[in-house]
């Protein structure tokens, strides 16, 4: 390969493009537009180009057979257990040798944590495992194990950047797992770009992923995120991995989540659920006891019954409302969407009587949880009626526990595993339960909960 010539590479989503622009034409990313080196071949035609030589060599290659999918050989892959349960639920059982895992979350919310606790538990089991450590030295890391116990020093670990050197000590080494933390410190050495550019992490994760694919090594890639929450680095590092994950959560809260949002081995809907203690990240493995005994019994305050993959989940979800001096009102959303927010307050003026347009609304999900599913509409709608009314629903003991989807004429739909949503809520003793199966209007249910209040308010209206 020789020198080449330059494009200008987006940082946010990989865009190339043979002139600079102030934003990306791709994302709309302003100011992330990088010169990145194009090398050549010595035929002097730029890697990746298209032309009439490439169509001309394109005819002399050999045809594929296809092969009918009854007869392609599925071969199952063992998995390697973490010893962490929360983590190997998330990926579907464990990790998949020769598969590649990135996962990302803001700095400090424990990334480095739980992998090298997730290597110390595979070492004490007698699994080969490498940690590579681009961002501290040896001495640092060992620091952070010590507080994670006897195990994480049984890890080997090298401080490195050079992709060349990794490479070759992975060759050396031959472990089942090797985390590398970070893939954005890492750095080729036939591209002259930066450590973290768009170049130099595509050409990175490309090389660990052959070095995985070919050697059978699991990789997990730790990434650093943008100051927008999401992944940095090209959109074609999440394609290239096999599995992406995400760390979710407040550094000033001690509940962290970990959802997958890519999984090639597994699913995508489960999620696992961390709380951060003195000896590091310490998995949750029953959240619902957790969020249960600490939900408010106060007005705004019920207690959802959600669905996150396969396993019921009970968290709490609060209101408050108050009058507002601002034209428009705040609508603030922790945990929830926010034009899921905006459509449950449509539904409440229009169909309940409940209308909020003067008040500032305020909705949280406790504990720094986040909740997408649409199964979560019918607590938001119970703790804004509650909070707007001043009324507790449920008894000191007792909370009221909701769960369903709201349509746009003010009907409740019905959600996915309604009979192990209302198992986990009897687990806790929370017998009253509003749900679709129960009432079929929003109407209905705001006057289950608050005793008609609501419904004589819609029918002055």
């Amino acid at each position: 390969m020789v020198a080449g010539r330059t494009l200008f590479a987006c940082t946010a989503c990989g865009h190339a493009s043979p002139k600079w622009h102030g934003r990306c034409p791709s994302c709309g990313e302003w100011n992330g537009m990088v010169e990145e080196p194009v090398p050549v071949s010595s035929s002097g035609r730029a890697a990746g180009s298209t032309g009439a030589g490439r169509g001309a060599d394109r005819g002399r290659a050999a045809a594929a057979r296809a092969v009918p999918l009854a007869e392609v050989e599925a071969p199952r892959h063992a998995r390697l257990e973490t010893g962490i349960g929360e983590l190997d639920r998330v990926l579907g059982g464990g990790l998949v040798p020769g598969s590649v895992v990135l996962i990302g979350g803001s700095p400090g919310i424990g990334k480095s944590t739980v992998t090298g606790g997730a290597l110390g538990r595979m070492a004490a089991a007698g699994r080969r495992v490498l940690y590579v450590s681009g961002e501290e030295s040896a001495a640092q890391v060992k620091l952070r194990a010590e507080r994670l116990g006897p195990d994480a020093l049984l890890v080997p670990v090298i401080a490195e950047t050079d992709l060349d050197i990794v490479e070759a000590t992975i060759d050396a080494e031959r472990p089942e797992v090797c985390v590398i933390d970070s893939v954005q410190t890492l750095s080729a050495a036939d591209l002259s770009g930066p450590p973290g550019s768009v170049g130099q992490v595509r050409a990175v994760a490309d090389r660990l992923m052959q070095v995985a694919k070919g050697r059978g090594v699991a990789i997990v890639l730790v990434g650093h995120v943008t100051k927008e929450g999401a992944l940095a680095g090209p959109r074609v590092l999440e394609h290239l991995v096999d599995c992406v994950l995400q760390f979710e959560g407040e550094r000033e809260r001690t509940y962290r989540t970990l959802r997958a949002l890519k999984n090639r081995f597994g699913s995508t809907d489960e999620v696992g659920v961390f709380e951060m203690g003195e000896r590091g990240l310490e998995e949750v493995e029953d959240a619902s006891s957790r969020f249960v005994a600490e939900a408010a019994r106060a007005p705004g305050s019920v207690v959802l019954c959600a669905m996150e993959g396969s396993r019921p989940l009970l968290v709490e979800v609060q209101a408050l409302v108050a009058p507002s001096e601002l034209v428009p009102p705040r609508r603030v959303a922790n945990g929830i969407d926010r034009n899921r927010l905006a459509l449950v307050l449509a539904v409440l003026a229009r169909h309940a009587g409940l209308g909020l347009g003067g008040s500032d609304v305020f909705v949280s999900v406790a504990g720094g949880l986040r909740v997408d599913e649409p199964g979560a509409d019918l607590a938001v709608a119970l703790a804004l009626a509650s909070a707007a009314r001043g009324t507790s629903l449920g008894t000191p003991e007792r909370p009221l526990a909701a769960f369903g989807e709201i349509g746009l004429s003010g009907e409740l739909r019905h959600v996915a595993h309604p009979d192990r949503r209302l198992a986990e809520a009897r687990r806790f003793g929370l017998d009253r339960v509003v749900a679709p199966e129960s009432d079929r209007t929003l109407r209905a249910a705001l006057a289950r909960a608050l005793g008609g209040e609501v419904t004589e308010a819609a029918a002055a209206a």
